[in-house]
């Protein structure tokens, strides 16, 4: 389910909304490495409380595109790669686009509201965590027919939350906020007939 053996042609084929954002995030990566004009990147686009409760309102959504460092960028985008084709199949390229963004968007605004105006955060990981609150909710209406979902799911949610907890420097309201808001969109899109084509699928 989760291994990926698409060539590189294949992939950007098959799974097109997550292929842009990679380039997105990864582009936009390599422009904040450039000297003075990388560091106005990131002025304009962290989600800073003070500057958004200024009216700045464009940071609930441009953090989701910026990554304070290689390690950061690579686990974000590795998850995407990794978890995001398997969703994007069963819902379709609106639905995904629409999940990833408001689990972030959501997720930041989380941030801004239980966070002092002091608080800065930048990265992905709110609408990563969306994409791991839909695969809960799939696993929610799998439990019975997909019993082996659940035991290769719910692992993986588990520790990616305990992680958030242990490891410093992370936005800790941010990745549950999006784990939330992506359970519930999941809960809206994943009904009886979606799900019986996605396991129809898997068996052929």
């Amino acid at each position: 389910m989760f291994t990926r053996r698409e060539s590189f042609s294949e992939y950007i084929r098959f799974y097109p909304v997550i292929s842009v954002l990679l380039t997105l995030n990864i582009g936009i990566y390599l422009l904040t490495l450039l000297p003075d004009f990388g560091n106005r990147i990131m002025n304009a686009g962290i989600g800073f409380n003070y500057s958004i409760a200024n009216g700045e309102w464009w940071r609930f959504f441009t953090p989701m595109f910026l990554h304070a460092g290689f390690m950061h960028i690579l686990f974000n985008m590795f998850c995407l790669f990794v978890f995001g084709p398997e969703l994007e199949k069963i819902i379709g390229k609106m639905r995904f686009t629409t999940l990833y963004l408001l689990s972030g968007i959501f997720a930041n605004v989380a941030t801004y509201f239980l966070h002092g105006l002091d608080y800065a955060h930048v990265g992905a990981s709110g609408a990563i965590f969306g994409l791991f609150g839909a695969y809960g909710a799939l696993v929610y209406y799998t439990k019975k027919s997909m019993p082996e979902l659940r035991q290769m799911i719910l692992p993986i949610i588990l520790i990616s939350v305990v992680m958030t907890f242990i490891q410093p420097n992370i936005n800790a309201t941010g990745h549950i906020g999006g784990l939330i808001v992506g359970f519930l969109i999941g809960l809206s899109y994943f009904h009886p007939k979606r799900i019986l084509s996605w396991q129809k699928s898997r068996r052929s």
